[in-house]
């Protein structure tokens, strides 16, 4: 492994419009692969939603309410690591003006407004485009750049109902679940990145920039796709199966004394390995199991002999039988277990999340960038930065902007 620090974007500049989640994990992504990121923030608006998100974390630890100016939000905390972030109202002609200076300065726009509001904004791609022709504009919405009739506003849960995702978990006339992990707003920005990174290597062979729009329902409803669902229904398969997969049989979720695991065996081989764990090596030839297509036929039978096994195990002697024989089996871990874990720690998938006043908050941790290069950093190691705190370094930076001119932009309303 080679001693080079440097990180994959850094030298690039994003201009970041983004607020709430989907945007800005999109932005949090290129910042941590090195990209200066520069966080447009609207000072009337109090800047990103999400520095009002509860809990906030304070010089006493975690409480629901804030109680001082240097209480931060956890979700600001997590999602403005390494970013800078400046105040500017582009409604005002000065701060359209400054935006617009900025524009020929960046590399890369997000943002997650909805469709139609870069456009009135006069920011949109093809406002920005003739200002800097390389630059790559990504766009994040509920429904996509052409919008929708009505509002075109969408949330994470409005996506999973929309995109069918609530009608695959569960059992068979279950009401719909809604997904704990907000995924259409976590999907949308991961898309958004692979975009922004593809456009970019273009516009090194180009010269020339593009639009990068990405719909959460389009996201979401593609992974929908990824399974065959109508072809199950077709066949007689039931689209909703609970906490087991019987056409992958042996697989699913299992109760034990203390808890529950999951296991997975849907190869001949992990089948025959698995009733030798559970005690039934006499059953590894017989026809109701040797072939996934019986195993299928015979899924309820099989699940309920893994059933009644585990049920007398604590979880711990349940996996460990099972991973003696080479099956996949692992204890259904609960959240803060999951984020502790020391190799997703080691690794830096998931970093602890500190304070920019009371340093490393006790036991918070974050998404990190779950890549690990050989020759670069992905870390994200600077702390969320206060709303507007890096204007004036920004401006006399990037723009040449002194004191007066600072200080004239304030008096007209653009910071």
């Amino acid at each position: 492994m080679t001693d080079d620090r440097t990180q994959p974007l850094a030298g690039k500049t994003v201009l970041d419009l983004t607020t709430a989640l989907s945007g800005p994990y999109a932005t949090l992504l290129l910042a941590g692969l090195g990209a200066r990121v520069i966080k447009v923030e609207n000072p009337e608006l109090g800047g990103d939603t999400s520095r009002n998100n509860s809990p906030y974390y304070s010089a006493s630890g975690l409480q629901a309410h804030r109680s001082s100016e240097q209480d931060m939000s956890v979700s600001m905390m997590l999602r403005g690591r390494n970013k800078e972030s400046i105040t500017l109202n582009l409604k005002t002609p000065d701060g359209a003006r400054v935006f617009k200076e900025l524009v020929g300065k960046a590399d890369m726009i997000v943002e997650n407004f909805s469709a139609g509001v870069t456009h009135r904004l006069g920011i949109d791609f093809a406002a920005v485009h003739e200002l800097n022709p390389r630059l790559v504009y990504a766009s994040i919405s509920g429904f996509g750049a052409q919008g929708v009739p009505g509002s075109g506003k969408a949330m994470d849960t409005i996506i999973q109902a929309l995109s069918g995702t609530m009608l695959t978990a569960g059992e068979p006339g279950d009401p719909p679940i809604r997904f704990g992990l907000p995924i259409a707003d976590l999907v949308a920005p991961l898309y958004g990145v692979i975009g922004v990174l593809a456009a970019l290597l273009q516009a090194e062979e180009t010269g020339r920039g593009q639009h990068v729009d990405v719909s959460m329902l389009g996201a979401l409803t593609s992974l929908v796709a990824c399974e065959p669902f109508d072809a199950f229904e077709t066949i007689g398969m039931p689209l909703r199966t609970g906490s087991y997969v019987p056409r992958l049989a042996p697989f699913g979720v299992f109760q034990g004394t203390d808890g529950w695991f999951a296991l997975c065996g849907p190869t001949d081989a992990f089948s025959r390995h698995l009733l030798i764990a559970i005690g039934a090596p006499e059953l590894a030839d017989d026809p109701r199991f040797a072939r996934r297509d019986m195993r299928v036929r015979h899924a309820d039978e099989l699940h309920a002999m893994i059933r009644d096994w585990a049920g007398d195990l604590p979880i711990a002697e349940a996996v460990r039988r099972l991973e003696a024989e080479g099956v996949p089996a692992a204890p259904v871990r609960e959240t803060g277990q999951a984020v502790r874990d020391p190799l997703v720690l080691q690794r830096g998938e998931v970093e602890p999340l500190v304070h920019p006043v009371y340093g490393q908050a006790d036991d918070l941790y974050g998404s990190g960038v779950p890549i690990v290069l050989s020759g670069s950093s992905t870390a994200l190691d600077r702390p969320a930065p206060w709303l507007g705190e890096h204007t004036e370094q920004v401006l006399g930076e990037l723009l040449g902007y002194g004191d007066e001119d600072i200080a004239a932009l304030r008096g007209a309303g653009a910071l």
